[in-house]
């Protein structure tokens, strides 16, 4: 299996996502021995990207005084981890190679949500990619860019060059948006709030009913 999954393209992306965790987590376990603070900072801002909350991230960097360019390189290598499990996840799902349950359920969700977005991004191709993924909206960014993009049957360098700047270009726009507001505004903390409960409210009912078919399972 593991010498199958290397001869293909979304193996080698499996792969790589697996080495990026493994640097990630070296880097908090040494942070945290050493009392670093970046380290917790770090692993909280995993978390948040976790539930889809880019702003939310970026916004917890800069109220924790983290500075721009680590912010905006923190939050996009964590993006591009997390699309290495998701795109590999799903492309490997769909071709049949991963069989278990859950990874079905989950990768069903996302295509759900990339199947009424595909269609308004089909005809504008490396660029609709890149707006898609760019804009600050729910039920975007490079998770379901990247899997509209393989089912638009991109190339994987257009695919990931197309989530991947435009990934980048909406974290820089976040952290010195968000930069700026910290210097001027003493209520930032509550718009990151704010921000953080509008992203997460759409994801409570589906995590909702992932949970319970996990327990209806277990229970047969």
């Amino acid at each position: 299996m593991k010498k199958f999954l290397l001869n293909t393209v979304e193996g080698r992306v499996l792969v790589a996502g697996f080495v990026l965790t493994a640097l990630f987590l070296i880097y908090v376990i040494v942070g945290t021995l050493q009392g670093s603070p970046g380290a917790e900072v770090a692993l909280i801002v995993f978390i948040t990207h976790c539930v889809g909350s880019r702003a939310g991230a970026i916004g917890l960097c800069i109220l924790n005084g983290v500075d721009p360019v680590t912010t905006i390189a923190l939050n996009f290598y964590i993006e591009c981890l997390i699309v290495c499990y998701t795109y590999a996840s799903f492309a490997l799902s769909t071709n049949g190679i991963f069989k278990a349950a859950w990874i079905k359920r989950a990768m069903s969700m996302l295509k759900e949500k990339a199947e009424d977005k595909k269609e308004k991004i089909a005809r504008w191709g490396w660029i609709g990619i890149f707006t898609f993924v760019m804009a600050p909206l729910p039920v975007t960014g490079p998770v379901v860019g990247t899997i509209i993009g393989y089912m638009l049957r991109m190339r994987l360098f257009s695919n990931f060059s197309a989530s991947g700047l435009g990934t980048l270009t909406a974290i820089v726009a976040w952290g010195y948006g968000f930069d700026v507001l910290e210097h001027r505004f003493a209520m930032l903390q509550y718009v990151f709030v704010a921000i953080c409960v509008v992203i997460i409210i759409p994801y409570l009912k589906p995590l909702k009913k992932f949970i319970d078919s996990l327990r209806h399972e277990s229970d047969e």
